[in-house]
Parts: structure tokens; C-alpha cells; sequence
């Protein structure tokens, strides 16, 4: 029998069986990136199958074709988590584009902490143990998460001071920024010292056991309401009475309406 044959490479096929186009990894890594909310399950794979997926593909791509793709994500999409894994899968590959892609994913202070748990946690626990201790930063790393916790004024960052496993003051320690004024160096001392001043949120406000109306009315008046807990909170506003003419206002303001993905319209709607 002749053993000298070119071998067959079976036809792609979809996870529904169908016969589909190959395409290069660059294609494919932008596909699954642009079609997913990051360990959400899909119909025919389950979120934890896509992120890994989404950190092996990265690492086969050009690096500055990932960087664009993650800021692509952040800026243009409006996605959150998945930036966070593509600029923590550049990490390994160095160079000032890693800490550039970082500085810019980063938009809202909590991610500071959320890209280093996704970045630690895309790393193996060494064999035999079951946790893996944090690894040092590299040094771009620590210049892209310096350089997005100078972005954060007092309101965001006591508003994502969160009582969890990593927390601001963590980023701030691993990272070593530098203020860019004697303001924001008494800010990150409040932050440290934990004797930062919470951020008047409508969450703040309501637990505070005021009257509904009237701290809905005041957030609403002060422009002090984000657009996505102005939608999430339609309901309520509506049942503590406060002014319809007012409600419709804010939302035809559209105040940051523009980060805020079309399905959040379709839940406020119902």
C-alpha cells in the first residue's frame, strides 16, 4: 500500500455540526471577541471554553493587532471584562504597547483590580497546589495600571472601594504610582488609611433610610445618577412617585448613554 500521501485535513465544521469556512486566527480571535460577554454561556459552549479560547488565540496573533482589538472592544463596543483578559494575554508578550493597552482598557476604577485578578488568575498554580500566589508585576503591568489610577477622581475611587480579595489600595501598592498633584496624594492617603469619605451613590443614599422620593429627585437634580442605574431603577422611581417630567429628562439627556450595551434598554423596557 502506498504510504506516501498527503493527509487530509478534516473540513471545518460548527459546534451544530455544519459545515463552516476556515478562517485564520486572527479572524477567529476577533469573532469570538466582538460576540461575547466574557464567561457568559452561550448555546453551544460555556463561558470558561470562550475565555480560553479568546487567551490562546491572543497569544497567536500580532500583538499590536490585539492591543487595537482590545481597545476596539472598550471604546467602540462597550465591552468591560473581555479588554481586561486581551491586555492581560499581551502581558507576556512586553514592550510599552502592553502598558499603553492596559492604561487605556482601564475605564472604570474597579477594573484596576479586576484585570489583576483575570491576570493572576490566566496564570498556572504551580503543581501539587491547589491556590497560586500572586506573581510579581512586570514592569509594564505595573506602568499600564499606574498610569490608568491617576485617571480616577475621589468620587470613583470611593465609589469602587470594595471590600474584596484585591482591593484598590492593593493596586496602588503593587504599582507604585505617583500622584500628579499634592490633591490627589492626600486622596491616596485617605484611600490607604481607609478614612476615604463614601461616594454619594443612589445605593449610599437609599440604605440610608431616607425618603425615597426626595434622594431619587436630588441624585436626579445634582446630574448625580448613571445612566445604567437611572434605567435599572425606573421602576422604583416610579413607585416612590417621583416626577415623570424629571425622569423623562434624564433620560433624553442621555448622560452616558453612549457606554451603556442595547440590551440594558430592552430589561428597562419590560
Amino acid at each position: 500500500m502506498k504510504q506516501n500521501v498527503r493527509n487530509k485535513v478534516p473540513a471545518p465544521v460548527t459546534h451544530g455540526g455544519v459545515p463552516a469556512v476556515r478562517i485564520n486566527a486572527e479572524a477567529q480571535l476577533r469573532r469570538s471577541v466582538l460576540s461575547t460577554l466574557l464567561w457568559e454561556n452561550q448555546y453551544y459552549e460555556n463561558g470558561q471554553t470562550i475565555a480560553q479560547r479568546i487567551k490562546e488565540l491572543a497569544s497567536q496573533v500580532d500583538p499590536v493587532k490585539v492591543a487595537a482589538l482590545a481597545v476596539e472592544a472598550r471604546e467602540v463596543q462597550k465591552l468591560r471584562h473581555v479588554p481586561l483578559l486581551l491586555a492581560a494575554a499581551l502581558a507576556p508578550r512586553g514592550g510599552a504597547l502592553v502598558g499603553d493597552t492596559i492604561a487605556r482598557v482601564i475605564q472604570r476604577a474597579d477594573e484596576l483590580a479586576e484585570f489583576l485578578a483575570i491576570y493572576w488568575g490566566m496564570q498556572e498554580a504551580p503543581k501539587g497546589k491547589g491556590s497560586l500566589r500572586p506573581s510579581p508585576l512586570s514592569k509594564q503591568v505595573k506602568r499600564g495600571l499606574a498610569q490608568a489610577f491617576i485617571k480616577f477622581d475621589g468620587y470613583q475611587l470611593a465609589k469602587y472601594n470594595r471590600d474584596e480579595a484585591i482591593k484598590l489600595r492593593d493596586v496602588l501598592f503593587l504599582t507604585h504610582a505617583k500622584p500628579k498633584d499634592e490633591a490627589q496624594a492626600q486622596l491616596w492617603k485617605q484611600l490607604v488609611d481607609g478614612t476615604l469619605a463614601s461616594a454619594d451613590t443612589w445605593e449610599v443614599a437609599l440604605s440610608a433610610g431616607k425618603d425615597k422620593a426626595t434622594e431619587w429627585t436630588r441624585l436626579l437634580s445634582e446630574g448625580k445618577l448613571g445612566y445604567l442605574a437611572l434605567l435599572r431603577n425606573l421602576r422604583g422611581m416610579e413607585q416612590a412617585g417621583v416626577s415623570k417630567a424629571l425622569v423623562e429628562q434624564a433620560i433624553l439627556a442621555r448622560k452616558g448613554a453612549d457606554k451603556v450595551l442595547p440590551f440594558r434598554f430592552i430589561a428597562a423596557a419590560k
